[in-house]
């Protein structure tokens, strides 16, 4: 979203939500905008969850809205979102005087990971409210009809979740089974069921490493890439947590200097480039695509 239309949408948000209620032509005149700009954007607010008020040709925001109500349940920035949030505000004009007001009101709910509002939608949205409550009230949980990725199996997992990763695609959650914190993917949960008993191993509770690939587990591997211009815009547009751990080497060149939990997301995308990237001193990923164009040659 371009920074024209942010600080229309907070102008909007403001006149909606302020304690004099306008009309909707009044709007329009006090902002600029034609009525057809101004229902467009109420649709957006309606499509996040805000509830719409009217009476008659005057419109609001309705407090009532759950945003308004418990704004905790509705928000959650992970570190990658941060990320995008942060460069999108610092690529805004010093000059903007717009700039400093959404630092200081976005970063107000900053603590080490930018929250901000993330309203979840689809067919997962019930599943994900109904984890988002079992972590506030540190309770376990059901995980009906899970899919498993391995084998395809489908069970009852009895867990503790306690964390999400990036837009709520898998929730972190300790499996008294196993004895081990692991990530569930919420696509592949049929209901969730949050049951009376209390967390009993909070102590437990830790999340594994995540690479800038997205990958996840317990061990960590050095990897070094040369990176061409191609590889370098793509991965900054892919995986913006890349950019903390890139460095130039020329006009044209980039080194990434990471650590990876798996070679599977590190060698998907260099084996989708290797005209554009070099790999340097990273034995492991070298095997690892050697072995994939190996088996891909033979079929």
């Amino acid at each position: 979203m371009d920074q024209p239309k942010i600080e229309r949408l907070l102008r909007l948000m403001k006149m909606l939500t302020a304690n004099v209620t306008y009309s909707v032509d009044d709007i329009a005149d006090r902002l600029g905008m034609s009525r057809r700009t101004i229902y467009r954007y109420i649709d957006t607010f309606r499509d996040a969850g805000f509830l719409i008020k009217k009476s008659g040709d005057c419109i609001r925001l309705d407090k009532e809205s759950p945003h308004f109500k418990d704004i905790s349940q509705l928000v959650h920035f992970t570190e990658e979102e941060a990320a995008i949030l942060k460069s999108a505000i610092e690529n805004i004009d010093d000059t903007n005087h717009l700039k400093q007001n959404l630092k200081r009101k976005l970063y107000s709910v900053y603590d080490n990971k930018i929250l901000a509002d993330t309203v979840v939608k689809g067919k997962n949205a019930s599943n994900v409210h109904s984890l988002l409550d079992a972590i506030e009230q540190k309770r376990q949980v059901v995980l009906h009809r899970y899919q498993s990725g391995h084998g395809g199996q489908v069970s009852d997992r009895r867990v503790e979740p306690f964390a999400f990763t990036t837009n709520y695609v898998q929730v972190w959650c300790f499996d008294p089974k196993s004895s081990s914190c692991k990530l569930f993917k919420t696509s592949r949960i049929g209901t969730v069921e949050i049951l009376e008993d209390e967390w009993q191993y909070e102590s437990a509770h830790n999340e594994a490493f995540i690479d800038i690939f997205r990958m996840n587990g317990t061990a960590r591997t050095r990897v070094q890439l040369e990176l061409g211009l191609l590889s370098y815009n793509l991965l900054i547009e892919e995986y913006p947590l890349a950019e903390r751990d890139i460095k130039p080497i020329d006009e044209n060149h980039w080194l990434l200097d990471t650590e990876v939990a798996s070679m599977h997301g590190v060698g998907r995308f260099v084996a989708g480039l290797l005209d554009d990237i070099h790999i340097i001193d990273s034995p492991e990923l070298q095997a690892h695509i050697d072995s994939y164009l190996c088996r891909y040659s033979k079929k």
